[in-house]
């Protein structure tokens, strides 16, 4: 493997979204537009920008704003991104995050025979309940015979959705079902590990530590860690914040006035 082969990744921030539409197509843009939920709504149109950004990127899109409404993220039946340019499924393979009003979008490498999750979570505590239920013994033991049980618990919770989106369930699958082991190995500021399935399948992946956050990503088969398609990467200094907590209800009383 060579740098070369790296999956790629764009990350961005709730405040580089437009207010406008004019990048999202017709059909995006009014179902973004019925969700009732600020939350939601603006979580989609963050992880939407970030993906067509990261996309027109890979592509060496000039003007990407002009160009963004010919890359349609779509959802396949399983709930898994797709990428099509116009109608035409693109030769590459993508995985969406956010939280905290910060999105990223990790983008194969065209014509890579690898399917790839990733995940985001802020670095904050979690019950021993939380960890208990979610948690096989094998990651209990992780979080709490570490030096630092935050990071570790959002760490083992990130990998785990980042392999149950290669695995195209999400958390509709027992998160027990999969379980994360971590290793000394390094590489670019990247720490190698693996999460293995309850059927015997091994997902290799990287993490790393971004300010705030951990950031998680898991493959069907062995990678070299994600590449930052900008440098600095801004999730190294991101602030996590809740920008929808101003409005939470599209069209509410409070928002009419």
């Amino acid at each position: 493997m060579t740098d070369a082969d790296a999956p790629l990744f764009h990350a961005a921030g709730m405040t580089e979204v437009p207010v406008d539409d004019e990048w999202l197509t017709v059909p995006e843009a009014e179902r973004l537009a019925s969700f009732p939920y600020a939350k939601r709504r603006s979580e989609a149109r963050l992880g939407r920008w970030t993906a067509k950004n990261a996309v027109a990127r890979v592509l060496h899109l000039g003007g990407w704003r002009g160009q963004l409404d010919g890359i349609v993220i779509r959802n396949a039946a399983d709930g898994a991104p797709e990428v099509f340019l116009a109608d035409t499924p693109a030769p590459f393979r993508i995985s969406m995050t956010d939280r905290a009003d910060w999105a990223v979008c990790v983008v194969t490498q065209e014509g890579a025979d690898v399917d790839v999750g990733c995940d985001l979570e802020v670095v904050e505590p979690r019950s021993r309940q939380f960890v208990r239920d979610w948690f096989t013994p094998l990651e209990r033991d992780l979080v709490y015979g570490g030096d630092d049980a935050d990071l570790l618990a959002n760490l083992v919770w990130s990998a785990k959705e980042s392999a149950l989106k290669v695995l195209r369930t999400g958390l509709r699958r027992d998160t027990r079902s999969v379980e994360v082991r971590l290793f000394a190995d390094e590489r670019d500021g990247w720490n190698r590990m693996e999460i293995h399935s309850v059927e015997g399948s091994v997902f290799p992946g990287w993490w790393r530590r971004a300010g705030a956050f951990v950031f998680t990503f898991a493959a069907s088969r062995p990678t070299i860690p994600p590449a930052a398609l900008d440098r600095p990467d801004p999730l190294d200094t991101a602030m996590p914040s809740h920008s929808w907590m101003d409005e939470p209800l599209q069209g509410s009383p409070a928002t009419r006035m």
